[in-house]
């Protein structure tokens, strides 16, 4: 069995920084936004990189902020952006890297446990 290492890669772009993750074995990467020093990914996004699914990610997140482990108005922000044709709002919903690591001592999957270890 293969140890997954992680990777990130800081790419600067015109409209901002942008960090690459990416595991060893070329199975995960993520494109993760970079803002006010902390980053920022979507409940799909944290899904993939914990290899779980969506509805999980989303019981964990209702359970910190349930607990009070963490405020959910200080760990996520909701950005807007324009469909593909130019048309259509879409709002989406992005966590912060602390709500990113709580969960990810939460899940039970060998990318959590990589992911606790490379922490």
């Amino acid at each position: 069995m293969s140890k997954l290492f992680f990777t990130l890669y800081l790419v600067i772009m015109n409209t901002g920084e942008i960090i690459l993750y990416i595991t060893s074995d070329g199975a995960i990467a993520l494109d993760v936004r970079l803002e006010h020093e902390t980053i920022w990914l979507t409940q799909k996004q944290i899904a993939e990189l914990f290899g779980t699914k969506r509805p999980a990610i989303t019981k964990h997140l209702k359970n910190i902020f349930s607990s009070g482990e963490l405020e959910e108005n200080s760990t996520c922000s909701i950005l807007e952006h324009m469909g593909n044709d130019g048309k259509q709002r879409y709002q989406t919903t992005y966590y912060n890297l602390d709500a990113i690591l709580s969960i990810g001592y939460r899940v039970n999957s060998k990318n959590a446990t990589q992911f606790r270890i490379w922490l």
